[in-house]
């Protein structure tokens, strides 16, 4: 069920390991949910949620190395915000004066940004701007000790050029201490302990054991995903990768479509106001109440003049599919009603599922608690309740409803459109007016 795969070093620090987890099917691959992280010897375990799939563990590897906490040893603080935009900050604390060098890699091990400076004792504070890079791994050394943070970034404008950059900002001269982030995820780990890892995905999991003696990347193999031939994903003109999925002669999208670029580089207007939206006759998209942070959870919501923009809203290759070939997609799992057919295309991510394991979530994405409408994502269509916008401007839940545009016309400036909700297990197809905001799935050409 698991391959082991190359061995990193990215640091050449003796007490700082990295451990990566990705998923493929078949050699596509697989987005992953969690990890839960079980530390068989001690006693102790943490979760890893996507996006974020990398564990960085300080441990003791020689004498002289002490953990982190203590008013006697380094410690260095998790950075804050964290994901950041743009800028975050750390601190480090030193017990006495030393040479400190700290070093910012990104996660294959390229050096990014370098810091050395003789510090006094105490509190000293740093502030860091992102670059182009979604994961940092920063390490601070002092002798034969160091500690090692894991800064992610949660998208934004990069600065200096796209190239980070770290600055010193100051010192305390006091002796209060920080938690690493192996103390944050009160996870313990000496060299020989056997880890335990239970991945899961949106329709299954798996698990293995081992004693990590170094970094490494896991790369764990999935059975129940079937992306569609030739490359199991696609890019948009914005850089946004989607999964892909094969249901019987049709290759879709696994994901909410989230550019806000039509494929030919005119950018998608963005209208936050009720009133301009409901005036509208063109294309435009938002975001789930102008929150961009559910970008990655559930995509954009799109009135349909943008899904037959002549621009093109898909990528090249792709199209908007039509109410004839979303009927082509329900009649090859069994039509639309009565349930279950509306919950094989449900994701199973829902608060309280009964199908438990990664499943079983309150994080989103996911449908609210159902005890019998309940997802099982038969053919892998993971569909997710994005919510809506309607004609007037007004923002639906998302958890309660999913709703996606067909290119097809209704009656009086209306079109049709495929929805699933959080309460029945019925597809239901609905004509809706064209100014209303949905979801896109993209179909392959």
């Amino acid at each position: 069920m698991l391959t082991l795969g190359l061995c990193i070093s990215a640091f050449g620090q003796k007490s700082a390991m990295v451990l990566t987890f990705t998923a493929e099917n078949n050699g596509h691959y697989v987005p992953l949910d969690s990890i839960l992280i079980e530390n068989l010897t001690q006693g102790s375990d943490t979760t890893l949620y996507a996006p974020d799939t990398i564990l960085v563990i300080d441990y003791v590897a020689g004498i002289g190395e002490n953990g982190a906490g203590d008013e006697n040893t380094l410690s260095v603080s998790q950075n804050y915000p964290n994901p950041f935009k743009g800028k975050t900050e750390f601190n480090l604390y030193l017990p006495g004066k030393e040479s400190v060098k700290i070093t910012v890699r990104d996660i294959i091990g390229r050096e990014l940004e370098h810091y050395e400076n003789i510090l006094n004792r105490g509190n000293h504070f740093f502030a860091f701007y992102a670059g182009n890079e979604t994961c940092y791994l920063l390490t601070v050394s002092v002798k034969q000790t160091s500690q090692t943070i894991k800064m992610l970034t949660a998208g934004g404008t990069t600065t200096n050029g796209g190239k980070c950059k770290l600055v010193y900002t100051g010192n305390k001269r006091d002796v209060s201490g920080f938690k690493s982030q192996q103390a944050i995820n009160n996870f313990g780990f000496s060299l020989g302990d056997e880890l335990k890892y239970s991945a899961f995905t949106d329709v299954e999991e798996t698990e293995i054991m081992d004693s990590p003696a170094g970094s490494k990347i896991y790369i764990l193999q999935f059975d129940r995903w079937t992306s569609c031939s030739g490359p199991g994903t696609v890019t948009d003109i914005d850089g946004n990768i989607y999964n892909t999925v094969q249901i019987g002669g049709q290759c879709w999208m696994k994901e909410n479509l989230k550019t806000t670029t039509y494929h030919n580089s005119t950018v998608i207007p963005h209208v936050t106001y009720d009133t301009a939206w409901s005036n509208l006759s063109t294309g435009a998209y938002d975001w789930y109440e102008n929150d961009i942070s559910l970008k990655d959870r559930y995509g954009a919501l799109y009135n349909w003049f943008s899904t037959v923009d002549t621009n093109g809203l898909c990528p090249a290759g792709w199209h908007m599919p039509t109410n004839d070939e979303w009927t082509e997609l329900t009649d090859y799992i069994g039509g639309i009603d009565p349930p279950p057919y509306g919950n094989k295309l449900k994701s199973c991510r829902q608060v309280n599922s009964p199908l438990g394991g990664g499943c079983n979530t309150t994080e989103h994405p996911r449908w609210n608690e159902h005890s019998t409408q309940y997802g099982t994502d038969d053919y892998g269509f993971s569909g997710l309740p994005g919510g809506f916008r309607d004609a007037n401007g007004f923002f639906g839940r998302p958890g309660y409803y999913g709703n996606w545009w067909s290119s097809t016309e209704g009656l009086s400036n209306s079109a049709l459109s495929i929805s699933l909700t959080y309460d029945f297990g019925y597809v239901d197809v609905y004509s809706v007016y064209m100014r209303s905001g949905f979801s896109v799935r993209c179909l392959r050409d």
